[in-house]
């Protein structure tokens, strides 16, 4: 599984990039790669325009907000 935070690097994304690193740790899921992309064109072909956003496995789940822990590990379990 692979966890793509989406975001320039502001306070927000990173609160995001935490709370995924929880929930993925609260799981105790093991084979999960967690990766924070920066560069804005690759953030604009995820049609997302308005960040932090979060993408599991090439599927944005957020954009715009930050979800906490129990919210992430809702997607994760599924």
């Amino acid at each position: 599984m692979v966890i793509k935070i989406l975001g320039s690097g502001c306070p927000n994304c990173q609160k995001l990039e935490a709370n995924a690193k929880k929930a993925v740790e609260e799981l105790g899921l093991k084979d999960v790669q967690i990766k924070h992309i920066y560069e804005i064109d690759k953030i604009i072909e995820y049609g997302v325009m308005a960040t932090p956003a979060i993408i599991i496995d090439e599927k944005v789940k957020a954009a715009g907000r930050i979800p906490d822990v129990e919210e992430i590990k809702n997607w994760l379990k599924k």
